[in-house]
């Protein structure tokens, strides 16, 4: 009887988590079209400081609202340092630097290689991840995806080559820095809302000293000046893509698991293409979409060999402990 109640309960919480999926798919795919209005006003170290500022004041609110504490003791917010570090300071800002150089469309596609990166470091570093024959065919089609990104047969000129090459690093952040989380927090007893707050406050702590050594010092007006639009998008940025979206990754995860929370990888190529061509007017070559959808194949090959209840990177699915289930640890940060 109690296993039909949780089913049922399973059922009827399913079918409420597909609108917060494809808002969170919205909201992340287009944060790289936030990004590239951004790096018109502020340099890329300060648009990861404004977006970290922002969404840290938003995830402390939310913190208060609930009554939640931030995690104690030395050792956690070592951990949290070393995850913001590489889930969010590296990756935005070299997000951001590579959107000076190429489209936010092919921003958003790299970042589609995050989830095959990710399944390689996760096959080397994590005990008990040895990669089956499926994984192992996955990986070589994705990396073959990324080539067909970077458009390999035609070369290409020193600064888009290196914005691209800037946006995969990004991606590869994000694949050590999930499998880290993974290892030193995802077992720990805060629940998200705490672990995602504690995680942005020390990630923007590390902006603020690195911002003003990476550019020089403070930042000057950009070349598309203060403009309204470029205060909004700077404004979404925080709130929305590195603030509310923590907590509807997190609704997801609690109403639906791990393994559909991760399906957001698949949309947010989708969303970021769209965005880019038809709010910034960007154009696109035929690789890109053709390499986005590659890589995306051999994650889908990858994470079948992976078994069908592999989490998401970055997302910790319930327990299966016979305890209470405490909230799920998510460091996503998009």
């Amino acid at each position: 009887m109690d296993i039909m109640k949780a089913r049922g309960k399973r059922v009827r919480d399913g079918q409420r988590w597909w609108d917060a999926l494809v808002l969170l798919a919205v909201i992340w795919g287009s944060s790289f079209l936030l990004m590239k209005v951004g790096v018109g006003v502020l340099p890329p170290a300060y648009v990861t400081l404004v977006r970290l500022l922002v969404g840290a004041v938003t995830l402390l609110v939310w913190l208060r609202a609930t009554g939640a504490r931030l995690p104690r003791g030395a050792r956690g917010w070592g951990h949290l340092a070393v995850t913001g570090a590489l889930v969010n300071v590296a990756p935005f800002t070299l997000f951001a630097w590579g959107e000076q150089h190429v489209s936010s469309v092919v921003a958003g596609i790299f970042n589609a290689a995050t989830p095959l990166l990710t399944m390689l470091v996760v096959s080397v570093v994590l005990p008990g991840e040895r990669p089956g024959g499926r994984r192992l065919l996955g990986m070589p089609i994705g990396f073959a995806g990324v080539l067909v990104v970077l458009g390999v047969w035609r070369g290409a000129d020193g600064s888009d080559l290196a914005g691209q090459l800037a946006c995969l690093a990004a991606a590869g952040c994000y694949a050590v820095g999930f499998p880290y989380a993974q290892r030193f927090l995802a077992g720990r007893p805060e629940s998200t809302v705490s672990l995602s707050a504690a995680q942005v406050v020390v990630a923007t702590a590390e902006a603020a000293v690195l911002a003003p050594l990476g550019s020089g010092g403070l930042p000057a007006t950009g070349p598309d000046g203060w403009s309204p639009s470029a205060v909004v998008a700077l404004l979404l940025l925080g709130v929305l893509g590195t603030g509310v979206a923590y907590l509807l990754n997190y609704r997801v995860i609690r109403r639906a698991g791990a393994v559909a929370a991760s399906t957001v990888t698949y949309l947010m190529p989708l969303v970021a293409v769209v965005a880019g061509v038809v709010l910034l007017g960007e154009g696109m070559t035929w690789n890109q979409p053709v390499g986005a959808l590659v890589v995306l194949l051999g994650v889908a090959v990858g994470r079948r060999g992976a078994g069908g209840g592999a989490a998401a990177a970055g997302v910790r699915a319930l327990p299966k402990s016979p305890r209470t289930a405490r909230a799920p640890a998510t460091t996503l940060g998009r």
